[in-house]
C-alpha cells in the first residue's frame, strides 16, 4: 500500500455519510461478509479505508451480501465518517483505488443526509448470469461464466426465464425457507439472451446471459431460479413444472443451485 495525504476540515462530534459504488471480481473472495480467517469483499475494504483513513474514526455498511466467487459490476456502501468530512471526493477516490486489491475498485462516492439508510432504502438491483452450454471453454472463462457441459434447449428456457417474472411465490427458490418468511415477491423483468454484454477473446462463440432486475431478492434466489432453467434445459422439468413452483401453495423445493461463479450484481440503483 502508498499512503497519502487528502485535504479533511475537522468538525468535532459530527458524523459524515458517504454513499460508494463499487465494482468487484470475487472470483477470489468468500464473499461479502467479512468471517474469520478469510478474505472477503468487506475485510478488504475496511483495511483500505483504515489504511488511507489512519486515525480518523469510520464505519461501512454494504447494500447487501453476495455469496462467495461471485462478482460485480456495481455495488454499494455507505460510509460513515466521525468528525473528519471528505473534502475532495476525486484525491480521495484516487487513493482509495491506489490502495485497493486490483480485483476491487471505487466507482464514485456522493454525500448522502443522514436519513439515508443503504440497506433500508429502496433499491432496484439487476443480476446477470452468464453461462455458455455443450463444450468446454478456456479456464480463463471460469471467473465470470459458467460452463455447462450439457448440450441444452436454450429455446425452451427463454420461456422458462419469462415466468418468473410478475409477483410470486418465490418460496421453491429461497435457501433453507423458514415457516415464517415472506415469499410474495415480485420480479420487474426476466430474460434470457444472447450475451453481448461481456465479452472476451477466449469466450466460446456462443454464451447466455440470464438478466434478473427486481427488489429483495432471498437468499440463493438468482442461482435457484437458473438452476431450474438448466433442468428445464436438459428436460428434466418442465415449463408447467416452474409455473406450479410458483403458485402460492407450492411445497416444491428446488434442488439444484447453479454455480456461483457466472451470478454477477449488474447494477444497483436507490429510489
Amino acid at each position: 500500500m502508498v499512503n497519502g495525504n487528502f485535504e479533511v476540515n475537522m468538525v468535532f462530534e459530527k458524523r459524515y455519510y458517504y454513499l460508494i459504488k463499487i465494482q468487484y471480481l470475487g472470483y477470489r473472495f468468500h464473499g461479502w461478509q467479512k468471517q474469520p480467517d478469510v478474505k472477503t469483499i468487506h475485510l478488504m475494504i475496511d483495511r483500505t479505508l483504515k489504511f488511507i483513513l489512519k486515525d480518523i474514526k469510520f464505519k461501512t455498511l454494504g447494500a447487501g451480501r453476495t455469496d462467495a466467487m461471485v462478482s460485480a459490476n456495481e455495488a454499494a456502501l455507505e460510509l460513515f465518517i466521525y468528525d473528519s468530512p471528505i473534502h475532495n471526493f476525486e484525491e480521495f477516490l484516487a487513493l482509495f483505488n491506489h490502495n485497493l486489491p486490483q480485483d476491487i475498485r471505487a466507482l464514485s462516492i456522493n454525500e448522502v443526509n443522514k436519513d439515508f439508510n443503504v440497506i433500508q432504502d429502496s433499491k432496484i438491483k439487476e443480476y446477470h448470469y452468464v453461462f455458455s452450454e455443450g463444450q468446454k471453454n478456456h479456464p480463463f472463462c471460469a471467473p465470470i461464466l459458467t460452463t455447462i457441459l450439457d448440450s441444452l434447449n436454450v429455446e425452451l428456457m427463454k420461456k422458462g426465464a419469462k415466468l418468473f417474472q410478475g409477483t410470486h411465490n418465490f418460496k421453491t427458490y429461497c435457501y433453507k425457507a423458514s415457516a415464517t418468511g415472506e415469499f410474495i415477491r415480485s420480479i420487474e423483468s426476466c430474460e434470457l439472451i444472447d450475451n453481448t454484454i461481456y465479452t472476451a477473446n477466449f469466450f466460446p462463440k456462443k454464451t447466455y446471459v440470464l438478466k434478473v432486475r427486481g427488489k429483495g431478492f432471498m437468499r440463493n434466489q438468482i442461482r435457484l431460479m437458473f438452476g431450474a432453467l438448466i433442468k428445464l434445459g436438459k428436460g428434466e422439468i418442465t415449463l408447467k413444472y416452474i409455473q406450479n413452483t410458483l403458485k402460492e401453495d407450492s411445497i416444491e423445493v428446488m434442488d439444484y443451485i447453479a454455480p456461483a461463479s457466472g451470478l454477477i450484481l449488474h447494477s444497483i440503483s436507490f429510489e
